[in-house]
């Protein structure tokens, strides 16, 4: 069952050093935009991937094409995709062994949520870490 208690959520964002934000954008108008730029002033390693944008630069960080071209522990892969989309980022995130999934607002896929608990991921859908960040009143890293 993916996280919902406030202690849980805290506890998970203050351990979160790296973050892989997929479906990042390079459009200020977007929320992947908006949310990257606002994690990285809090302290957060942000690596951006999208297979579009790959060899780009977003907020001064390049971009990947996919979660196995980071060459670094990940500990939170950020989702920016729409819920149909999950199942295969959840694959991909169990396979390079990250820590936990975060799924925005709207997009929820249950199936890829308890496959993600099952392989030891912590799992957050369905919430926005800049909203959390904000409302759990968690300061800078």
């Amino acid at each position: 069952m993916p996280l919902t208690a406030d202690a849980d959520i805290a506890r998970l964002l203050e351990q979160t050093r790296t973050i892989a934000l997929v479906g990042a954008s390079d459009r200020p108008d977007r929320a992947a935009f908006e949310v990257m730029g606002m994690l990285l002033a809090h302290g957060y390693h942000v690596i951006p991937v999208n297979p579009q944008l790959a060899g780009q630069v977003i907020h001064g960080q390049a971009v990947l094409a996919q979660l196995a071209d980071i060459a670094e522990p990940i500990d939170m892969v950020d989702v920016f995709r729409r819920s149909e989309f999950v199942s295969g980022v959840v694959d991909e995130a169990i396979a390079v062994g990250a820590r936990a999934v975060w799924t925005q607002l709207g997009v929820i896929d249950p199936v890829a949520a308890t496959r993600a608990e099952a392989a030891g991921l912590d799992v957050v859908m369905d919430r926005c870490p800049k909203i959390e960040i904000r409302r759990l009143g968690l300061r800078k890293k």
